[in-house]
């Protein structure tokens, strides 16, 4: 029978957190790669500059742009939304700027965009790199000189508001690409924040399952009061793709279909997704093609026949991602190692925490974790 982890004593180092009372009411956390963050956060709230947030799905970027707010002097102004990728982009300008009435097909009345209602506090655009392109040079007029005229309008409307974005793209790549604007992304990134995936802050895990487990026991009135100690050890050493987001999700499932005191879930679950999975990351991934290819190629990069034909992008463009990458040209492409070898992880149920890069000694009892997602 598994041995049980009460969630009591852990309970305290959830909620009796120094950070709180810093205008961060829904972080929680004092591991070192959180602390970096709101670190950036403190630094930035209190000015109007643009911040520019990257990180994986699932990392929390709407919670720092929206803790940036709050700890701003615009947080007694609206915080609004908008996600660049929900929105149809013939529909996006409107969304964004509003327009008048008989501005086109359907206009039946004036609408008021949401730089307008953002007035006074701040503007989050989720997704940014998806963006469209012809779009992007009115949002850097706006960032710029602060107006802007609703589509079918003639008035310029003057607006005091605070831009933040997010993305989980590589904006570099989608410049050297012709996918976004140089001009507007060195405008978005006057300061920018980098969030680290869950994967690379492994001691936050046990106390945010503390944390989503007490939370949602507690919606669902559910008499639940310890956690089994083997399903908590899948849990840390699982690699977690989908970050908090996908951690918050699975916990509420197992809180559903729990059926006693000890929080357990389907261990299978865990260990397939793992399997199905690619244990590298996406750089090692494009390291691993491109070198492939030149070897295809004898390493040659331009010309009909050399890698970048292959790879289908201009030659520029593969030699700025090879310098990137670390990869010189005409270097020996020799035959790149396993990837089990190189990415040093993988749960099997029985690996030490050395295996993951991980101190046993430094982590017990650190009490760090990290923040909820949304």
């Amino acid at each position: 029978m598994a041995t049980q982890a009460n969630w009591a004593c852990q309970a305290p180092a959830v909620n009796d957190n120094e950070l709180r009372g810093s205008g961060l009411p829904r972080i929680i956390g004092t591991s070192a790669a959180l602390r970096r963050v709101l670190g950036m956060v403190r630094m930035v709230a209190p000015t109007d500059a643009t911040v520019l947030i990257n990180g994986e799905t699932g990392t929390g970027k709407e919670l720092i742009a929206e803790a940036i707010h709050q700890s701003s002097n615009r947080s007694n102004g609206p915080f609004v939304k908008v996600n660049c990728a929900a929105i149809p982009a013939g529909l996006l300008e409107s969304e964004l700027f509003g327009h008048e009435r008989g501005a086109f097909t359907g206009a039946v009345a004036r609408s008021i965009g949401r730089f307008e209602l953002a007035h006074g506090g701040t503007l989050f655009l989720d997704e940014i790199g998806d963006l469209p392109l012809e779009l992007q040079p009115k949002i850097l007029r706006v960032l710029q000189e602060r107006q802007f005229e609703r589509l079918g309008g003639a008035s310029t409307i003057h607006t005091d508001v605070r831009v933040i974005c997010a993305t989980h793209q590589n904006l570099v790549e989608m410049i050297d690409e012709g996918e976004f604007r140089a001009d507007l992304f060195y405008r978005l990134s006057v300061f920018p924040i980098e969030l680290p995936p869950l994967r690379e802050r492994p001691e936050d895990v046990r106390l945010l399952v503390c944390h989503f487990a007490m939370d949602y026991a507690g919606r669902m009135r559910k008499p639940i009061t310890a956690i089994a100690d083997q399903f908590m050890e899948a849990l840390a050493h699982h690699s977690w793709p989908g970050n908090v987001r996908e951690l918050q999700n699975f916990i509420e499932r197992s809180v559903i279909l729990s059926k006693g005191p000890v929080l357990t879930g389907s261990l299978s679950d865990l260990k397939y997704k793992q399997k199905a999975s690619v244990p590298v990351t996406l750089e090692d991934a494009e390291s691993s093609h491109i070198l492939k290819t030149l070897r295809e190629t004898g390493g040659v990069v331009g010309g009909p026949n050399g890698a970048a034909a292959r790879l289908g992008v201009r030659r520029t463009t593969l030699i700025s991602k090879m310098r990137r990458l670390g990869l010189k040209r005409g270097q020996s492409f020799a035959a790149p190692k396993p990837a089990e070898a190189q990415a040093g992880f993988g749960y099997t149920g029985d690996r030490p925490f050395e295996a993951f890069g991980i101190d046993e000694r430094n982590s017990a009892g650190a009490g760090g974790h990290g923040f909820q997602y949304g």
